[in-house]
Parts: structure tokens; sequence; C-alpha cells
């Protein structure tokens, strides 16, 4: 007779069901894995078998064979240990077996018969839910998966506390989610002297989650703006901490199964790698940007990063998600993230100082822009100048609002545009806005369509340009309290995105 156990395969954020079926047949004595395993799994006979022997549970000398199905699918990691062991367990009739049916398990064995916690508890409990079984997992992974309200969660210590809650012995109680992480504590914008329209910029992309370029010499204080946004966000929804943790649980960042309700923020050096920024690795990992899913990823010296990884950014910026594509996995995670990316305005930085630019400027600035392509330049729907601030005006009392202040000011802005979206799932803030929808909320007076049409034709505006001003304009419109975009909030949003507005 077959006993089983169920337990998940992890694909991107998904966690597909994966059956344990072990048999305990007559013949040659022998310990077989089969159903597509990877090192770690195949490992595994190994360690159940020692862990069940520092119980005092000695292997029949017959044929055991686990196979993991569907057997076409990859299983990789060591959270096989434990199912196997269940229905290795159920199979010997030392639990019941209707019992190890109705669970779902991952979970590391030590050599001792202890526990030991695994990635992806989260998306593991979703499994669960969806498959109307009980979780079984280790004690630290307890808190993480109870999140998952719908679903009963057992965090054992051990394989000898599983025996005795499937025996009846010592039930284990069911865990409790985990703490909610609160926001740290945060940078304040006053600390930044000067810089009042980067402010201003900063507040707008914060209320509708609009990409930022900011263009300055060193010092300026790029840096220090791009470490004060996280201040001004919002806290995640309940779904939004739900889909940024199951991505940080696949990728280990959960500590002691706290959740939290801070927003991601992300900053990669420019060294990193293309699979880095975009995910893949040997096991199809997430990347910086889909662990900036529901936050922010902060790229600075922009220009610095090879070009390959900044063109694979295009199409994530658009999609909101990244098909990790591999020989053997083929991977989507969501990536629906603000990129604010600071740059200097060339090589040595002092363009704009004529005493300290180099001889080549102003040739410098355009060979070192350059590297950044128009395609990905015109994913920005705000570019502004960080002009560098002089060593006077650092003794200068603090000007300008405070974060908190700002701060309720974007989460009024982000309750309108939730209540505005409500009826359209796949859209949550102005930047997701595109087509009819776009043009309901986003129409302009007459006098702020005869400027838009006209920056539109005398600068070029791509059709992508021409939509993510309007978006933009919304987005002022809405911090404004205004139900109409009117004239001014598309004169500020073309001037964040073009330079030369003198000009009109």
């Amino acid at each position: 007779m077959v006993a089983r156990a169920y337990t998940v395969a992890f694909e991107g954020v998904e966690a597909k069901p994966v059956e344990v079926q072990c048999a305990v047949t007559p013949g040659l004595p022998a310990f077989s894995l089969v159903g597509l395993p990877d090192k770690a799994v195949s490992e595994a006979r190994d360690r159940v078998r020692t862990a069940l022997s520092s119980m005092a549970i000695a292997l029949p000398s017959k044929r055991i064979t686990i196979n993991l199905s569907p057997a076409d699918m990859p299983k990789e990691g060591s959270h096989f240990d434990l199912p196997i062991a269940l229905a290795l367990l159920a199979a010997l009739d030392i639990i019941p077996k209707d019992a190890a049916e109705g669970t779902m398990a991952l979970g590391e064995l030590s050599l001792d018969g202890s526990l030991i916690a695994v990635l992806g508890a989260l998306p593991a409990a979703m499994a669960a839910a969806e498959e109307g079984r009980m979780l079984l997992c280790p004690k630290a992974s307890g808190p993480e998966a109870a999140w998952v309200g719908s679903v009963q969660v057992v965090g054992a210590a051990n394989l000898a506390d599983v025996v005795r809650h499937y025996t009846g012995q010592a039930p284990i109680i069911a865990s409790e989610p985990g703490e909610v992480t609160g926001p740290p504590a945060g940078r304040d914008l006053r600390d930044v002297k000067g810089q009042e329209r980067a402010k201003r910029a900063l507040e707008i992309a914060a209320a509708g989650r609009h990409h930022l370029m900011m263009v300055g010499s060193p010092g300026s204080g790029k840096s220090m703006l791009a470490a004060r946004l996280p201040g001004i966000l919002p806290p995640l929804t309940p779904t939004e901490a739900l889909e940024t943790s199951m991505i940080h649980s696949l990728a280990g960042l959960l500590s002691e199964g706290g959740i939290s309700r801070t927003r991601p923020f992300r900053e990669p050096h420019h060294t990193a790698s293309m699979a880095a920024i975009v995910g893949g690795g040997r096991r199809a990992s997430p990347g910086e940007i889909s662990l900036a899913h529901n936050g922010v990823l902060f790229m600075d010296e922009f220009p610095e990063f090879p070009r390959g990884v900044l063109e694979t950014l295009r199409q994530p910026i658009e999609t909101g998600e990244v098909m990790v594509a591999r020989a053997n996995a083929h991977v989507k995670y969501p990536c629906r993230f603000m990129l604010v990316a600071a740059a200097n305005p060339c090589k040595c930085g002092h363009l704009s100082d004529p005493a300290r630019a180099c001889s080549r400027a102003p040739i410098c600035g355009e060979d070192y822009m350059g590297r950044i392509s128009g395609p990905l330049m015109d994913r920005f729907d705000l570019r502004v100048e960080v002009p560098p601030v002089a060593f006077r005006d650092l003794d200068l009392p603090a000007a300008g609002d405070a974060s908190d202040a700002v701060a309720a000011r974007v989460d009024a802005a982000r309750e309108v545009q939730t209540a505005r979206f409500a009826d359209h799932p796949e859209m949550r803030l102005n930047a997701d806005a595109e087509g009819q929808t776009l043009e309901d909320i986003a129409s302009p007076d007459a006098e702020g369509r005869a400027l838009i049409n006209r920056v539109a034709e005398r600068f070029g505006l791509s059709a992508r340009g021409y939509h993510r001003v309007l978006r933009v304009a919304r987005t002022i419109a809405d911090l404004d309290g205004s139900e109409s975009v009117l004239h001014p909030h598309v004169a500020e949003a073309v001037s964040f995105r073009l330079a030369g507005m003198k000009e009109l």
C-alpha cells in the first residue's frame, strides 16, 4: 500500500503542489528516490534514515521507494526532507496514513531529527490553503506561514514532536503570526538644505509611483534625497505586504516570521550583475527589481551600471513583471517598483562649473549621459537637476516641510487613487493608468490640452512620453486636491519632463 504526503516545488513566487508517495515492498533492501530530484533532494534519504535512527526507528529490510509526483517537474531544495519522512512514517504505520495525506509539509531535517527553517514558508502556506490541507513546518518557520489565516499551521521543533502530534500523545499548538515590524526611524527631508525643486519631485514621485531621474554634481544631495524617500511613502496595504513578503520569503529576508509594513528600499551597487538586478542564478532567484516590488529601487551612479543591465530594465518598468528565462526554468516574478536614479552630469561631475570642468566639456557630458539609451530615458516621468549647495548655505536654518507633512499629503493623494481604481484591479496608482482609463481620469482642460499638444509637437514627445506627462499631471492634481487636471498641473508636469520650458 502506498502512503502519501504533500509538499510544494517553487516556480518563482508560485508554489506548485507535489505529492510524495512512499511504498515499502518486498525485495532487496534499498532506499530509492525518483521524480526528478536535484542533489539536495537526493541527499534527503541519508538525512531521513539517520534522523529516524536517532529516534530508535529502524528501517525494515525491504525496498523503500519514494516518488515525487508529478515526475517531470524539477524538485529543488532541502525542504523535501520533512514530507519524505512523513510519508515514510505513514508507510511504516507509525503515524496514521489519512493524517499524513491531509498534510502539506516542508522542512529540512538535521541528523539528530531536529527541524531547520527553510525558505518559502509563506508561499507554501498559500498553496496549502488552496489545497485545503494543514501545513507542517519547522517551528522557526511557523510564525511566517501563520500569516495566511485560512490554513492551520503546525510548527514542530523535531521529528519526534511530529510523531507525538500525529499519534495524539502531545498535540502541537498551532503557530501564531509573527509580529508586524514597524517602520524604522526615518530621515527627515528638512535635513536637506535647499533643493526645494528636487523635494517637490520626490513628493510627486511618491504620490503616483513615478520614475525619477536626478542629475547633479557630486555632493549636491542626490543620495540624501533618495534616502529620505521611504519616510514619505505610506505603509504597505495588507495585500501589498503579503505580495512583497512572499518574494522576501523566497529570498530569506523575513526575520523571525515577522512581516514588515515598510515599503522596500533597495539600492544595489553599480557593479551588480544582470542576474542580481533582474533575477536568475542556479535556482532562478528573484533579483533586486522583484525585491523592490511595491517599493523603491534606487540606482546611484546610474550611467556606471553595465549597459546590458540598464537595458533589461525597460520591459519590467512597463509591464510590472519579469520573466527569468533559463535553460531549465522559466520563472515569472512581479516587479512593480518605483525607479529612482541618480547620476553626475559627466565623468568628473563638474560640467556646470567652468572653473572645474575638464577640457573635454561639454562633449564629456554628452558621452557620459549617452550611456543611458533614449528608450530607457523616455521611461522616466520626472527629471530634475540637483545643483550644488554653497557651503555658506549649510549653516542656514532648516526650511521646507518636514517628512511627516509631506507623507500626509502623499497618503491623501494615494487614498484618492485607491478609490479611483477600485473597479480596475490591474491598476493601483496613476502610474498604472492606460488606454481609455487614462483619458477619462487625466484629460486636461482646454488650456492644458493646448500646452501639452504644443510641447509634444515642438519637442517630439513619443506616445509614451505624452501619456507619462498626463499621468504626472493627474498626480499633481491629486496632491492639489483638484478633481480636474488644469493648466498649472500640466505645466508643472511638463517642466519636470523637459528642459527648455522657458522657450515656450
